[in-house]
C-alpha cells in the first residue's frame, strides 16, 4: 500500500485497493481520502457507541394513556402556526 502521507491516499489508489486499505481501518487506522490534495473524507473504524441509547420499560400501558378530548370548535392550523412564529414561538 502506498499512501501519500502516512495515513492519506487519493481516490483512485482508494478505488484500486480498497480491500487493503478497508482491513488497515478494521486495525484501527483512520484514513483521509484526497481528491488531488484536497482532502475530502475521512474513513474510521466503526465504534457502536451505545452511550447514547436507552432502552426501558414503559410506565403506562397502551390502555392506560388518556387521549385529549377532540377539539369542540373548527380550528385552521395554519393561522394557528402563523400567529405562533410572529411571536418568536
Amino acid at each position: 500500500m502506498s499512501a501519500l502521507r502516512g495515513n492519506t491516499v487519493r481516490i483512485a489508489e482508494l478505488k484500486a485497493k480498497l480491500s487493503a486499505y478497508l482491513r488497515n481501518v478494521r486495525g484501527g487506522h483512520s484514513l483521509t481520502v484526497l481528491d488531488r490534495e484536497t482532502p475530502i473524507a475521512r474513513v474510521v473504524p466503526y465504534a457502536e457507541d451505545r452511550s447514547r441509547l436507552v432502552v426501558r420499560k414503559s410506565t403506562l400501558s397502551a390502555k392506560e394513556i388518556r387521549l385529549p378530548r377532540a377539539p369542540t370548535r373548527r380550528t385552521n392550523s395554519l393561522k394557528v402556526l402563523l400567529a405562533d412564529r410572529e411571536n418568536g414561538r
